[in-house]
């Protein structure tokens, strides 16, 4: 959500430093959110922006979106909303997820893995489309700058901590599979 707002507002050449101009335009913009797990989709203003999202014009800046106070208000509303209305439950992702969004989830989890690697996964995901210094820039500057709003670098009590550095994606998805049936007595 907080990427898809931030492209909204490049779009719309909107001055993210103007944080009033900013919460204005998240508040009135129509977001849709498709949680089909082979077909998740995002859009806003009846724009697909799933890719547009991941460009590196957006993750440069999404920290200025991000850290606004009141687009985070807003947004926290719209998650827990999306939470409530998912008859069969969600897997959802988001700095301050197991704190502010959903505190009471079933299964609570912290991914942790080193810098370099999430660098290296950020790189990867881009291919050709940035460098590994902007990347660098743009992980490490998020994460300070998300730190000033959000509590994500340590573990609340009851949330498992999972260090990815060394895991592959099916290896994470796999670890995190394990504590459902522990959590979860209707879980399969």
């Amino acid at each position: 959500m907080y990427r898809a707002a931030t492209w909204l507002a490049l779009r719309r050449g909107v001055d993210l430093a103007d944080t009033s101009a900013v919460a204005d335009l998240v508040r009135d913009a129509e977001m849709e959110i498709v949680l089909e797990p082979d077909a998740f989709s995002i859009a806003i203003d009846g724009t697909d922006v799933t890719r547009a999202i991941r460009a590196p014009r957006v993750s440069a800046v999404v920290s200025a979106v991000a850290t606004n106070l009141a687009v985070r208000e807003d947004l926290v509303n719209r998650q827990k909303k999306l939470i409530a209305e998912t008859p069969r439950g969600i897997v959802a992702e988001g700095r301050d997820l197991t704190t502010v969004v959903a505190p009471d989830a079933d299964v609570r989890v912290l991914l942790v893995a080193d810098p370099q690697a999430r660098v290296a996964r950020r790189h990867a995901e881009l291919a050709d489309h940035a460098d590994v210094d902007a990347i660098t820039d743009q992980v490490i500057r998020r994460d300070r700058d998300d730190s000033t709003v959000a509590q994500f670098t340590s573990a609340a009590p009851g949330v498992h901590v999972i260090d990815s550095t060394e895991l592959t994606l099916d290896e994470v998805v796999a670890a995190i599979c394990d504590l459902v049936p522990a959590a979860s007595p209707s879980a399969p």
